[in-house]
């Protein structure tokens, strides 16, 4: 109990839970944090990470405990140490500096990243001629955008950061254009913005379907399901998550009184709960299960819980480890 004020009365108030299923870990944040364990498992502490691994402050601690060194730049990388590059991607100049000081290092971005920063060297490649100039939409100084716009040179990408922007660029060749997006985007802000482009630049060329990924679309599909029934929906995650950021606001957007985003159980403030009859829970990709039964813990102490779980999908996407770990 966190102080006098929360003595439990013997009569608990009731108090609907609804679980947006899926929720929490993917597959990428699954395997980034494999990666930096068996780095640990076959290297020794420390294992040096350069920047987050994933944007939860809970994961990034218990790899704290286990011996994992967290940095954001390699400079703070001692040599001959093993580093980890985390899973939102580095630009193309990480890997380079890193192998101009022998570092040993281990690339955790995740695999649907990876397809990302592959279409944007097609569609830059093929000498001048060929080349097309590169709209990313995404968020302004986001680790997965840095390092997306950071596979090409310098001017061939222009960011693109809401519907106002796609308005409003004025590209040097319309004709010759293509797009690619952040994975962890509103689903529905970015068909917004990407139907402006298309609109207005006919030739543009994109992937077939856009680069946000399978569960970022999963969760806001999820938190749709819950969200009009729910007097207030609670996202665990970090701050600094952006698919976190934007379930909540896709919660609100789909109905919910009120929708707030918690990084633990202990931040939550029981006057948030005043009035609240149907509370909705889900959780950002990059935020563990443990931290969504922590919370229902936590509601235990004054509540008598009915929990209705409502699934709109099952997962079942698995990514391998980088071949030099899946010896």
């Amino acid at each position: 109990m966190d102080n006098m004020q929360e003595i439990v009365s013997p009569l608990l108030t009731p108090l609907n839970v609804l679980l947006a299923g899926p929720r929490g870990f993917c597959a990428g944040v699954d395997r980034a944090i494999r990666i930096v364990e068996e780095a640990l498992r076959r290297h020794g502490r420390p294992v040096y990470v350069r920047h987050e691994i994933v944007h939860n402050r809970t994961v990034v601690e218990a790899l704290e405990a286990q011996g994992a060194v967290f940095v954001e730049e390699l400079s703070e990388v001692p040599p001959d140490a093993p580093v980890v590059f985390s899973a939102h991607g580095v630009p193309k100049a990480i890997p380079a500096e890193a192998e101009r000081r022998n570092l040993t290092y281990l690339d955790a971005t995740c695999p649907l990243v990876s397809k990302v920063h592959r279409e944007v060297e097609r569609h830059f490649g093929g000498g001048a001629a060929k080349s097309r100039h590169i709209l990313m939409i995404g968020h302004a100084g986001h680790p997965e955008v840095i390092g997306t716009m950071g596979q090409l040179p310098p001017g061939a990408m222009t960011l693109i950061q809401n519907a106002e922007e796609a308005g409003a660029i004025q590209p040097a060749d319309p004709d010759r254009l293509a797009f690619v997006t952040q994975t962890t985007l509103s689903v529905d802000d970015t068909a917004e913005i990407v139907e402006i482009l298309r609109t207005r630049f006919p030739a543009i060329q994109g992937p077939k379907r856009e680069d946000i990924c399978y569960a970022t679309t999963n969760r806001q599909a999820a938190v749709k399901a819950i969200a009009a029934d729910a007097d207030l929906v609670v996202v665990i995650g970090s701050a600094n998550s952006s698919n976190s950021q934007r379930l909540r606001e896709v919660a609100e957007r789909a109905g919910a009184a009120r929708a707030v985003l918690l990084p633990t159980a202990e931040a939550l403030d029981w006057a948030m709960l005043d009035g609240v009859r149907t509370l909705g829970i889900t959780a950002g990709a990059s935020a563990p299960e443990i931290l969504v039964e922590a919370l229902l813990d936590r509601l235990r102490q004054r509540y008598t819980l009915t929990i209705e779980e409502r699934v709109v999908t099952t997962e079942d996407v698995v990514f391998k480890l980088p071949a030099e770990l899946a010896k």
